[in-house]
């Protein structure tokens, strides 16, 4: 029967062995000898076992804080190159800027002091990236 489900016999027999070790185990466990009695069944102390392992029922941990939330830098930037002569340019330098400070200043020119971030970055010639 062994050779024909695929399985070797002596994995079986090692399978069976476990098995009847772990129920050995837990037999054992279940009864405790008494000197003065003779056997009987444990009696659990629960407020020793919750205090030993954390009990299934207790609250969940706090949910860590939302990251921080990313604006839609298509639409920040198509309103501040609205008005720029060369309006791809504009968007691909407002794109990348954007995606790096998670900030675009209002209007369509200035108020770079509202991003910091957005005013420090600059091309390799030292000139300001961002529109």
């Amino acid at each position: 029967m062994a050779a024909a489900s695929g399985r070797a016999p002596s994995a079986c027999a090692l399978l069976l062995l476990f098995l009847l070790l772990v129920v050995g185990a837990a037999a054992a466990a279940v009864i405790v000898v008494d000197a003065n009695r003779g056997e009987q069944e444990q009696d659990w102390d629960w407020e020793q076992l919750s205090a030993a392992s954390p009990s299934p029922w207790s609250p969940a941990p706090a949910p860590a804080p939302s990251p921080v939330s990313f604006i839609d830098c298509g639409s920040a930037c198509g309103a501040r190159c609205a008005l720029s002569s060369r309006w791809n340019l504009c968007r691909r330098a407002c794109g990348s800027c954007c995606a790096r400070c998670n900030c675009v200043p209002p209007g369509t020119a200035g108020n770079h002091d509202v991003c910091p971030c957005y005013a420090a970055i600059t091309t390799r010639g030292g000139r300001p990236k961002c529109p």
